[in-house]
């Protein structure tokens, strides 16, 4: 009875999303997307990502660069990170523990979980080390284990930071070593209840004292009430030496990666909005970050677009939300974020990559590639371009899905591609 129920659900759930509005071919991304109505519904549309394996292919990137696989058989890879020598390291692991609320979120979790791999979180950091520097990683060895669902990592004054889905902790770090010393050190504690967005973001300051961490919503728009809320959907700066935080700017639904503009310490996030008013809306994001600033959620949207769902209202909330610097385009689930360097070459050295891991929620899929958005006078500035793609088809099949981008300073983008349980090294030709 319980699988024939699910069936019909499921099956009532397609039928509805292939008779709601299917979505523009193409969105609007830039400074200014022009936003179109929006549109409610039963269910969202909903699209399966079919995997298949990479088999003999590879992702497509731009003439002058070559891609290779440089780590397979990961157990979820999300964020990289490279250290001071060139060695990688890769958080591995998967998170969240939040109850399911309506037959949608059913309905939501098992599209989800078809285009997601079957593997077994790690819950661990592998080391991966390129000794002669032929782009062969030769040694892939466990640099810690024992994690409680690793994503954001960061790297100061000979201190490896990660935030697992609870804590944020620390690694004392020599050059070269290849495990850790010992168990990690508490910085601080971070908001694990619920968990509907278990991800935590994390980037660092140049001097190394303050830890940023993104913390997403525990909802799509307060189903669970507010107090669900305390301490969310926003980015906490943390002082790495007492484990004191503050709230450095709220209103941020999902800040899934966070990344520090070289030249001027500027804090940029992407960020995941909300779902559920159609194809075309709320563009997912990348900005840079106020302090003290409010980003909108969940009263408004792109700065004073108020959420007529929200109750009660706070029109004093939307007035003051700012609006972004960049749409991404809706659902495209930007999951990475890397600043560039000269090293790229001239075409791809000022900007940022961002790593989008696929929408399930759009029967026109978008995202499933990784993009360049050029920055000119120290922003975001003309049309995105297309850096790594081949990652789903035009059948539907799903080789890969991008989550953390890279920049390694020596001249190439690491990607993590946690359906495929594969880091990606693209380089530059000479």
């Amino acid at each position: 009875m319980k699988q024939i129920s699910t069936l019909t659900i499921l099956g009532a759930a397609l039928l509805l999303g292939a008779c709601s509005e299917k979505g523009a071919p193409t969105q609007d991304r830039g400074a200014d997307p022009k936003l179109p109505a929006p549109q409610g519904s039963l269910l969202p549309s909903m699209k399966i990502a079919e995997p298949t394996a990479w088999g003999t292919q590879k992702p497509t990137v731009p003439e002058g660069f070559t891609v290779s696989a440089i780590a397979t058989d990961l157990a979820i890879p999300r964020q990289t990170l490279v250290l001071p020598n060139g060695d990688i390291l890769v958080a591995e692991g998967r998170g969240g523990s939040a109850a399911k609320l309506k037959p949608k979120d059913v309905i939501a979790g098992y599209i989800k979980a078809k285009g997601n791999t079957k593997v077994k979180g790690g819950n661990r950091l592998t080391l991966l080390r390129d000794a002669d520097g032929d782009g062969v990683y030769e040694l892939k060895t466990v640099f810690a284990e024992n994690l409680n669902a690793p994503y954001g990592l960061a790297f100061a004054d000979n201190k490896l930071y990660v935030a697992n889905q609870d804590e944020l902790v620390s690694f004392d770090y020599q050059e070269g070593q290849t495990k850790a010393a010992g168990k990690p050190a508490s910085v601080a504690k971070l908001p694990s209840a619920i968990n509907h967005h278990w991800t935590k973001a994390l980037t660092i300051s140049a001097d190394g004292r303050f830890a940023y961490v993104g913390i997403g919503s525990n909802s799509n728009i307060t189903e669970r009430g507010m107090e669900a809320e305390v301490d969310r959907a926003m980015v906490w700066q943390i002082d790495v030496k007492t484990g004191a935080y503050k709230p450095y700017a709220t209103g941020l639904r999902n800040p899934t990666a966070l990344a520090m503009q070289p030249e001027t310490g500027t804090l940029y996030a992407v960020v995941n909005e909300r779902d559920e008013l159609g194809p075309d809306l709320v563009p997912d994001y990348l900005t840079s970050v106020r302090e003290g600033g409010f980003y909108g959620w969940p009263y408004s949207y792109w700065g004073q677009n108020a959420d007529p769902r929200v109750k009660p209202q706070d029109p004093a909330k939307v007035a003051a939300a700012i609006k972004p610097d960049y749409s991404l385009g809706s659902h495209v689930a930007a999951l990475g974020l890397d600043f560039s360097r000269p090293a790229m070459g001239d075409k791809f050295a000022n900007g940022v990559f961002v790593g989008e891991h696929g929408s399930w929620n759009r029967p026109n899929p978008v995202g499933y590639k990784v993009i360049f958005v050029p920055f000119a006078n120290g922003k975001p500035s003309g049309e995105p371009v297309d850096f790594a793609t081949g990652f789903r088809d035009t059948e539907g099949k799903t080789r890969g899905r991008p989550v953390g981008v890279t920049v390694d300073p020596r001249g190439a983008l690491i990607i993590a591609d946690d359906l495929a349980n594969t880091i990606w090294r693209v380089v530059r030709t000479k």
